[in-house]
């Protein structure tokens, strides 16, 4: 995964390996910001698959996340059927040419050489009966549409599925799954993240910000700490202002790109002035 610029740790890698081989669903938490949703894009990609992906939020039901009819274009076959004077029965109309494929039902009839990776992305924003369905789903791996039957597939996606945590799971899914936690990384691990994604930050830079970024994760009560994309932002931005310290002058007009609420700002560069 490293050749795709993801700095993945020995755990994750093993894990995303035994998802891979054992045919388990891998169910990945940790904060907002480490890394979960792009494991699983990198992922696909070493994989040389497609990348199908459902976003959960509250109220998601099966007609967003497996399918529904496409009503609009029933209707104007009936219209049509009536003009032309045809009789069209109720069969007729609940077929694949008027089958809309959301994303659980288009990776279990992925037709790719590999199977694909599905990407269940913040579950945990679901409710009760749709983790339920699921649970259902990936332990059968067919999704069964009355009009039409039950759809298996002889290579079932590589599931993966996120969480932040803003609700437990259901005991019942996670031991469905492959578990792994990804935490903040270390400053060397944020140092070679950093060091692929912009190459061209001097080496101070590059620690300081490791450092700093470390530091301000250690502050009690921010609404968001900063994650990794938004640490690769925040040295992107002191790069193109000419920034090879931040300790230069020029350094606070890059805050917009790390911290994300007023109130962290206070915080931060209240606790940073204290403790630098």
């Amino acid at each position: 995964m490293e050749k795709a610029n993801y700095v993945a740790s020995a755990g994750l890698a093993m894990a995303l390996f035994c998802a891979l081989k054992l045919n388990q669903p891998l169910l990945l938490e940790g904060e907002p910001g480490v890394g979960k949703t792009e494991a699983a894009k990198v992922f696909a990609r070493v994989l040389n698959t497609d990348l199908i992906r459902l976003q959960c939020y509250e109220g998601i039901d099966l007609s967003e996340a497996v399918y529904e009819w496409n009503y609009p274009k029933q209707l104007l076959a009936i219209r049509i059927a009536e003009t032309e004077k045809h009789h069209l029965e109720e069969h007729d109309l609940f077929t694949e040419e008027f089958l809309i494929e959301r994303p659980l039902l288009k990776a279990l009839r992925h037709k790719g050489e590999m199977s694909s990776v599905l990407l269940v992305d913040e579950v945990d924003r679901s409710d009760d009966e749709f983790e339920a369905f699921l649970l259902e789903l990936l332990g059968e791996s067919t999704i069964t549409i009355p009009e039409l039957g039950t759809f298996g597939s002889d290579r079932p996606p590589v599931v993966i599925l996120t969480s932040n945590r803003t609700r437990d799971l259901h005991d019942a899914l996670k031991r469905r799954c492959i578990y792994h936690w990804i935490s903040y990384p270390d400053i060397e691990t944020t140092i070679s993240i950093l060091r692929r994604h912009v190459p061209e930050a001097s080496k101070t830079l590059l620690s300081q910000s490791a450092a700093t970024v470390n530091r301000i994760r250690e502050i009690n009560h921010l609404q968001k700490p900063p994650g990794i994309a938004e640490t690769i932002d925040w040295v992107r931005a002191l790069v193109l202002l000419g920034v090879d310290s931040i300790e230069d002058q020029k350094a606070p007009v890059a805050w917009g790109s790390l911290i994300k609420y007023r109130e962290d700002l206070d915080i931060v560069e209240s606790t940073l002035r204290g403790t630098g």
